[in-house]
This record gives structure tokens, sequence and C-alpha cells, in this order.
């Protein structure tokens, strides 16, 4: 190798040194950012299967008899 050869194999070096230095950070930053998500995705994932064990298996849908109260309630309340 001669001179003018090294010369430049040094300067590569440099150059991908430097790219390394400066994108490094941002891949870390990356994989940390996917690392907290996939955690709070996995804590929303328990915390639903938790409320899917305390949730009753009556339904949550009004009967006929509360919806005809609320709704005459309402007609008083507009003709008052």
């Amino acid at each position: 190798m001669n001179t003018n050869q090294i010369e430049a194999l040094i300067g590569m070096l440099a150059v991908a040194g430097l790219f390394v230095i400066m994108v490094l950070p941002s891949l870390i930053g990356i994989a940390h950012d996917r690392r907290v998500d996939r955690e709070i995705r996995e804590a929303q994932d328990q915390r639903g299967q938790k409320e899917d064990q305390k949730s009753s298996s009556r339904s949550t849908v009004p009967s006929t008899a509360t919806w005809y109260a609320e709704g005459r309630r309402s007609k008083k309340l507009v003709n008052s």
C-alpha cells in the first residue's frame, strides 16, 4: 500500500466512525421506545384481563322499564 491508499483508508475509517457515533444514539433511543411501548401494551393487556374477570355476567343494557321511566321523566321536564 502506498501513502495515498493509507490516507484514503484512514479517511474512510474516520467517516465510518463519525457515522456510527452520530447514528448510535438514535438507534439506542428507538430500541428504548420500542421496549417502553411493549411494556405499556403488556400492562394494558393485563389490566384488560383483570377487568374482564371482575365484570359480572349480567348485561349492562337497561331494562325496558328503566328506559320507559327515563323517557317519562324527560317529557315531564320539558312540559313543565
